[in-house]
């Protein structure tokens, strides 16, 4: 049966109908409510509008699917969406997802899709050397998110120093594998110790500097500690643009440290990585090619559509030893060629063609569009922080990247204070901030996460800071 289908005619309209939908909706973002009020009640009403025991006319399921997120949602495309690196989504990014799902490769045998598979290995290589891995060496593949490309990390670093892992798992080690990383981490960092099995104390969270960034002094000191206990440390992983205040570890320094106790060196640089595409940012990555490994999220401040997490290391054989296995169904039609299967090289089995929407965003705008995209944001970055001390407000977080963690002085010492400010921004539903604590302060933050934010978007969320602030 095709009614799956639909008939032709049919198609052409709803393909008609929707394109003039979306286009509606990504040229005027700006003038829907950024943060709708929150209605349990009334998305749950929309959802179970329809009952699945008699099919929808299509043009009205369409239609009401495009009501539901319109008016249930934080818009993330919208020029006043300060927040979590979810950015409005590039063009050709769009574009390359509708053609993904029409396509529907399957990524997983690298036969049945040798040109999808190509442009990911070319990807993972031309980002892999920009961030200064040697070219011969570069090995990767492209995740979910940042959180799976984490526990790619924690997974080759245990298969790296214990080479037994893969057959006799954490029992037969011996001595509890522990790892290392910033107190700002991201919380996917212990979340891959906890899902690899390793558990919770093996997480070793590290105080910070003044700057947020992970103190490598107690870092050594607690790597001695726990080897004169008998424990076996086997993973450093630093942080490249914290999600809360943006802070980018010393890597230099730690990337010595595990030089001396031969411990993989993994960098988070899942949102702060793309400074490497801009030269006057540059600088702040120095040492992250002495890393094993990155982790990369171009849905973050490379702004295709979710999800497109990269997983990158300069160990070529690593990814094969943790996760290659035969299996007599896969397809082997390139089984004398120099190739490697995805499905025996990651998590995944199957895939869907995640980098796509980098590569066709990559052939628009090329290296240039992106590094001025990111010395744009840089910049509205640099003028919210200086608006915001200009009018009195202190700012808690110490980073080049375009984050702001802030609070009127005054106030500091009021745990609500910050929320009921916040709120009062998100319920104009021209701004989305959101709340975080730094030390004893719960501070608001604010992120320039949307490359069509301008200076007066900027200007505007400092008016609604200013009038909540007022009342």
């Amino acid at each position: 049966m095709a009614h799956f289908d639909l008939e032709a005619a049919e198609r052409a309209a709803l393909w008609q109908y929707l394109t003039r939908e979306l286009e509606q909706y990504y040229a005027n973002t700006s003038t829907l409510p950024a943060a709708p009020a929150l209605d349990k009640t009334g998305a749950a009403a929309m959802a179970e509008k329809y009952s699945f025991d008699q099919p929808a006319p299509p043009r009205e399921a369409v239609a009401h699917v495009i009501e539901g997120l319109s008016r249930y949602a934080v818009h993330t495309p919208h020029p006043g969406y300060y927040g979590l690196f979810n950015p409005r989504p590039t063009f050709p990014g769009i574009l390359a997802d509708t053609l993904v799902a029409a396509f529907n490769p399957q990524m997983a045998a690298w036969s049945h899709n040798p040109f999808a598979n190509e442009v990911e290995s070319y990807l993972i290589r031309e980002f892999g050397q920009r961030f200064g891995y040697p070219e011969n060496s570069i090995d990767g593949v492209f995740a979910s998110g940042g959180t799976e490309a984490n526990l790619t990390a924690v997974l080759c670093a245990l298969n790296r120093h214990f080479p037994d892992y893969a057959n006799v798992g954490l029992q037969g080690l011996g001595k509890q594998p522990v790892l290392y990383c910033s107190a700002e981490a991201h919380h996917s960092i212990i979340r891959s110790a906890r899902v690899a099995g390793l558990g919770l104390k093996a997480v070793r969270a590290i105080p910070v500097d003044d700057s947020q960034r992970l103190n490598a002094r107690l870092l050594s000191t607690q790597i001695e500690s726990d080897l004169q206990q008998g424990l076996s440390p086997f993973l450093i992983a630093a942080t490249a643009g914290a999600t809360g205040v943006g802070a980018i570890d010393p890597l230099p320094d730690i990337a010595a440290i595990a030089l001396k106790h031969n411990l993989w060196l993994h960098v988070d640089a899942a949102y702060g990585g793309a400074a490497i595409l801009y030269p006057e940012m540059k600088p702040l990555l120095a040492g992250i090619e002495r890393s094993h490994s990155i982790t990369f999220d171009a849905h973050k401040w490379l702004s295709v559509p979710m999800g497109a997490g990269m997983f990158i290391t300069r160990e070529k054989d690593i990814l094969s030893q943790s996760f290659r296995i035969t299996a007599d169904y896969m397809p082997k039609e390139a089984s004398t060629m120099a190739v490697t299967d995805p499905f025996t090289h990651s998590i995944q089995w199957s895939r869907r063609f995640i980098g796509l929407k980098l590569y066709l965003s990559l052939l628009f705008f090329g290296w240039e569009g992106y590094a001025q995209t990111v010395r744009h944001q840089t910049q509205m970055g640099r003028l919210l922080k200086k608006l915001l001390r200009d009018n009195g407000w202190k700012l808690y977080n110490d980073t080049e990247l375009p984050i702001a963690c802030f609070m009127d002085p005054a106030f500091e010492q009021d745990e609500h204070y910050a929320q009921r400010l916040c709120e009062k921004v998100l319920q104009s539903g021209r701004a989305w901030i959101s709340v975080y604590r730094i030390g004893k302060v719960n501070t608001l933050r604010a992120c320039i996460t949307n490359y069509a934010t301008e200076e007066k978007d900027v200007r505007e969320l400092l008016g609604l800071l200013e009038e909540a602030r007022s009342r």
